[in-house]
């Protein structure tokens, strides 16, 4: 009843406002209405205006200003009042226009043009009504623009509250196109500036900050398309902001000015294409079934870029973005979270896959007998792989290869390799190695089977009855032997002792690999090894305001171009000798042509910073964002800046914290083989750089760091995080598949299939062997449920195989942890999903140009084939009784903290995204919470509050969804590993090294003894020694920690492409300053005869240089009507 009488009583005061007839009621009505929008929440505002408010106050101003003597006692108030309800009602410039108050409104302002009160009362309405693109459209075409841009006057002191509200109106004005483009073309812009410097020289006690930022702001509206961006750099505007905001950094209490300063010039620079010839891959593979030199479809050029980068639909889409609710994407449909379809597989087909089941088909003789086990424990029967390649035919790698040209510019290298005695001084060269005789693209490293061996085929022994040049052959020897004698002398003298890493495997593992130009040059951290540091690294502070300092770099460039060296001094595309030969003796050394490289291009901008671009994936226009590269011929203690500008990402931990990592080849000769986070002053932001080819809506990101190195003429290693190469996995499956007891470790290596290129991608199966050939002990064996986990989907994710490799090594140790784990499973191991895109340093896809954890709905037997046969196998074991009790695919995340889990639960989808459906009656095992739960008990770096375990529609089609909904498996998970580190527990502000990683993979081992069958077997009494999943044992905190999402970063990443106007509470207070006011000031200008500042605006000197196409007598003595309104010489009468 109360809500009734109030809301009526509200009716009834508006319903009175409309139909007041003297001044006392209507301000009294007025009086009432501004206390309850003072003192009213935001709903009971909101219920103002949805009981007609905004309408009754519109009728009451048409009233009342229509007249032929306005009463501003009243007026002045209504239009108080006006604006502040008109802020808060979205419609209120629809509302307005059918009313007929806008123009009336202008009306109004040219009237009072000398009464600072009521001007400003005014333009707060006109600024108001603004929120409509047809009421600003309106306004604009009836000279509102002209009204209001001549009301802002050069530095005063008086009508400070006037000025800003006209500058703020003009600001809102600018919100449509047509507007922007007339302010263009009247020449707006360069007066704005011209304003803006004056107001700066001169307001020396800082007293108008609130003018200086309304003009920046109206700038910021007022180039939002690329002709006002072009007019303000043809004016200085970059110039004048530079120097302004250098001069502001040296006040305290202006940080406000220059923010806006600086995202108004980053907003400004203009685009620029990456010096590419193509924005397509350097690196481009035939595809079966599918036209050689087909681009992908973002590849596609916009020749009409340039006129079509309008950014204020740019910045409406991205508010639509924003407005976008994640919950949107969650599934809804009961139905198609329950749903299970048939195998997209007929049964037929499916039996193939029982070759990789070898432990089902293992006679294990070797238990029977007291001599040494056979071979085939622990290799690949020749039978059952021939039947494998039958049923899974490969796509074997194109015949031409790009060719990979080598450099000889290490002259240590070089000198001994043109020795005319290739044995003579071996001892001598070993001793003077340096790490400058490692540059990648010399001969020491080669993985050329020329160099390394005699050749596969032959298995280094001549062929019987061979008549080829038996001179060269001898030579070719000699050169060989001299490689070969230099590589073991060099390994015997410091001695890698790196564990389950043999630098000869490696390097034999390296020559089987196939990569797409052929590389035959090994890069010296993944032959040589890596061991992790000693202690832990800690996040990289942030300095403050270090983003500001490099865009202010940047903005040097466009301002000084003659100070830019612009030289390029690496080009994947171009090894030419005219091209080596341009460099500058004194610049860096790039190289990237090796397993898992990736830089395309790089240019020395100046003597100590470096430009570099990324290769796209392969057949690809887009996906960059890893990067491994070699560094060399530098000074020592020198910072070197690098700029890596082609990024994708719209953020990344490298805001937070993270840093890349470094390798010194010297550092590793002296003992200290260690990938290292390193590098400083490093932000990560959006750049003004576009494709080379104009595709539409490309953004790019800088992520810019500092290096100093050590030593002089040093080769390094720099990326993105630890590398973990394809070679480094197959040679690394060789060392375990050695070091494993056959008579107590079932470890069998397979081929899953082989990728596009050719590469194998291996099943790994580990088990426990049985005690016994009877049949209990071979039942028990035939029973184990099965574990498959995958990794390496994404070849940049390399954290993702730094795990796998710790489960694998542990999974094969001698712990009686994961004794007793291979006594209660059959793993299922593949540890490289992508091999090629690994190999050929692609960041996301295959040489298919496709997310390949995108395909797992119906993969293509042709162009997915290691997703298609890995779906086969699951298939395989769900068909005979044996679905995986466990799924997890091993991924990085380049944007959380922490280790965590992605999960699925339809009641959990169904709860977050507020669907209708009844969940009480719906059952569901919770046992998908199990090992989260356990991991967080014993897991460091894991985030039990970072995991969830909704199934979202965009990834309908990833591993853990399609094997939850296809497969039946509850406990189908994706385990994320961040580039960065922790933010809470034990390693709380340390970054994830190796270690930590490796300890991960053996963490996740062990949460999956909760899951096993008999929990009292598994439990044995020397397993509680090892491992115990009680609450207490590691208390990490991870349940404190609510906070999965980064916060906004410190400075902004993106630059704004339009600013927002005047928020409610700073109207509100404009408004309530004008109102307080006294009258006499307004009285005193009235009569005794005192300029206005528009009026001292038109006779300061300096009007001829601001404004001389619109400030002249023709444009001031024309005539224009509206309304019945006239202007005639700048004076506005009825």
């Amino acid at each position: 009843m109360a809500a009734y009488s109030s809301s009526s009583g509200l009716e009834v005061l508006l319903s009175s406002l409309q139909n007041a007839g003297d001044a006392d009621s209507m301000l009294n009505i007025l009086n009432v209405l501004d206390e309850l929008l003072s003192a009213g929440t935001d709903r009971r505002i909101k219920n103002m205006i949805s009981k007609g408010a905004s309408e009754a106050l519109l009728t009451a101003l048409v009233n009342t200003g229509g007249r032929s003597s306005p009463d501003y006692t009243v007026l002045l108030p209504l239009l108080h009042l006006l604006a502040k309800v008109g802020h808060r009602d979205r419609r209120i410039g629809v509302k307005a226009e059918d009313a007929g108050a806008v123009l009336l409104t202008l009306n109004l302002l040219k009237q009072n043009i000398k009464h600072a009160r009521r001007a400003a009362a005014c333009l707060w309405v006109i600024q108001v009504f603004s929120s409509s693109v047809s009421t600003a459209n309106l306004i604009g075409q009836n000279n509102g623009l002209d009204v209001i841009y001549y009301l802002i006057p050069p530095y005063t002191t008086t009508h400070l509250h006037t000025i800003k509200a006209g500058i703020d109106t003009l600001a809102a004005l600018l919100r449509t196109k047509a507007n922007v483009c007339a302010v263009v073309s009247k020449g707006f812009i360069c007066g704005l500036l011209q304003l803006y410097e004056d107001w700066h020289s001169k307001d020396t006690g800082h007293l108008a900050i609130g003018i200086r930022l309304a003009l920046l702001r109206c700038l910021h509206k007022a180039t939002r398309n690329t002709g006002a961006r072009q007019t303000f750099i043809t004016h200085g505007g970059i110039r004048i902001l530079y120097q302004t905001t250098h001069k502001c950094l040296l006040s305290k209490g202006l940080e406000s000015l220059v923010e806006l300063s600086v995202q108004l010039m980053r907003k400004c620079l203009p685009k620029t294409p990456l010096p590419l010839t193509s924005d397509q891959s350097v690196y481009s593979f035939p595809l079966p079934g599918r036209p050689q030199d087909t681009p992908d479809n973002d590849a596609a050029a916009d020749e009409s870029w340039e006129e079509s980068d309008d950014e204020m639909a740019e910045g409406d889409q991205e508010e639509d973005n924003k407005d976008k609710d994640f919950d949107d994407d969650l599934e809804t449909d009961l139905k198609n979270l329950c749903f299970r379809p048939d195998p997209d597989k007929p049964k037929g087909l499916l039996a193939g896959y029982s070759q990789l089941c070898p432990e089902l088909s293992h006679n294990f003789q070797e238990l029977d007998l007291s001599s040494e086990p056979e071979e085939s424990s622990t290799a690949s029967s020749s039978d059952e792989e021939a039947l494998l390649f039958n049923t899974f035919p490969s796509h074997p790698i194109r015949k031409e290869r790009m060719r990979s040209n080598a450099r000889s510019e290490s002259s240590l290298s070089s000198s001994w390799s043109k020795s005319e005695n290739p044995t003579e001084g071996h001892a001598a060269a070993t001793e003077d190695l340096e790490g400058c005789d490692f540059h990648g693209n010399t001969n020491i490293l080669s993985s050329s089977p020329n160099i390394w061996t005699k050749g596969r085929e032959t298995g280094g022994k001549p062929c019987p009855g061979c008549n080829g040049d038996e001179q060269d052959n001898e030579e070719e020897g000699e050169h060989n032997s001299h490689h070969h004698t230099i590589v073991d002398r060099l390994l015997e003298k410091h001695g890698t002792l790196i564990p389950n890493h043999e630098p000869k495997l490696y390097r034999a593992a390296a020559i089987q690999t196939k990569s797409i130009p052929g590389f035959n040059i090994l890069a010296f951290p993944d032959f040589w090894g890596h061991l992790s540091p000693p202690g832990h690294e800690p996040m990289a502070p942030r300095k403050p305001h270090i983003q500001r300092q490099k865009v202010f770099e940047d903005v040097q460039r466009f301002l000084n171009p003659d100070d830019i060296i612009n030289q390029v001094v690496f080009d994947l595309e171009d090894n030419s000798p005219q091209c080596l030969s341009e460099r500058t003796s004194d610049s860096l050394r790039f190289f990237s042509k090796f397993e898992c490289g990736n830089l395309r291009k790089a240019i020395q901008v100046r003597r100590y910073e470096y430009d570099l671009i990324l290769n796209a994936d392969v057949n690809c226009s887009q996906h960059t964002q890893w990067f491994y590269f070699e560094v060399s011929n530098m000074e020592a203690n020198v910072p070197y800046r690098f700029n890596v500008i082609n990024c994708e990402k719209s953020n990344s931990q490298f805001n937070y914290g993270m840093q890349p990592v470094l390798y010194s080849v010297k550092e590793a000769l002296d003992g200290r083989p260690h990938w290292v986070r390193s590098g400083t002053e490093i932000c990560y932001f959006r750049n003004k750089f576009c494709s080379a080819q104009g595709r539409k809506r490309t953004t790019f990101y800088t992520m810019t760091f500092t290096v100093t190195f050590k030593h002089i003429e040093d080769v390094c290693y720099l990326a993105y995080h630890y590398p973990y190469t394809y070679s480094a996995m197959t040679a690394h499956l060789e060392v375990l598949q050695k070091s494993v007891d056959p008579a107590k470790v079932f470890f069998r290596q397979q081929t899953l299939c082989n990728s596009l290129a050719g590469n194998a991608c291996p099943l790994i199966t580990i088990t426990a062997c049985p005690v016994s050939r009877g049949w209990k002990d071979m039942h028990q064996l035939r029973n184990r449920p099965c574990i498959v986990l995958t990794a390496r989907v994404h070849p940049s994710e390399s954290n993702a195989s730094w795990v796998m490799k710790g489960t694998l090594e542990f999974l094969c140790s001698s712990d009686p942890v994961a004794a007793s784990l291979r006594e209660a499973f059959v793993f299922k191991i593949i540890p490289m999903l992508n091999p090629d895109g690994v190999i050929n340093g692609t960041h996301r896809c295959d040489l298919n140009r496709e997310d390949l954890n995108r395909q797992w709905s119906k993969p293509d037997p042709v162009l997915s084939p290691t997703i298609y046969h890995t779906k086969g196998l699951l298939h395989y074991l769900n068909s005979v009784g044996r679905t995986p009790l466990v799924f997890c695919d091993y991924h990085g995340h380049s944007r959380k903290k922490n280790v965590f889990l992605y999960g699925c639960s339809v009641k959990e989808t169904l709860w977050q995204s507020g669907s209708t459906v009844d969940t009480v009656g719906l059952k569901e095992d919770p046992g998908y919470r199990t090992i989260p739960k356990a991991l967080d008990r014993i897991a460091p770096t894991f985030s039990f509050n970072s995991c969830n375990y909704l199934v979202e529609k965009s990834r309908s089609a990833t591993a853990r969804v399609v094997v939850w909904r296809e497969m039946g498996v509850l406990r189908s998970y994706t385990m994320e590993t961040s580039y960065n580190g922790c933010n809470q527990g034990i390693y709380k502000g340390l970054q994830i090294g190796t270690r930590e990683m490796d300890e991960m993979g053996v963490n996740f081992c062990h949460s999956l003894l909760s899951v096993a069958k008999d929990v009292t077997e598994v439990y044995s009494k020397k397993l509680i020694n090892h491992i115990t999943l009680d609450h207490n044992v590691i208390d990490h905190n991870s349940h404190n920690c609510f906070d999965d999402d980064e916060p906004p970063c410190v400075e902004e990443i993106e630059y704004s492409t339009d600013y927002p106007g005047l928020t409610v509470t700073e109207l509100d207070s404009d408004v309530d300053a004008n109102t307080t006011r006294k009258d006499d000031e307004e009285e005193e200008d009235g009569h005794k005869g005192v300029k206005h500042p528009q009026a001292r605006f038109r006779h300061s000197t300096i009007k001829t240089h601001m404004f001389p196409q619109l400030i002249n007598q023709g444009s001031i003595e024309k005539k224009n009507t509206c309304n019945g309104v006239s202007n005639t010489n700048g004076q506005f009468m009825n």
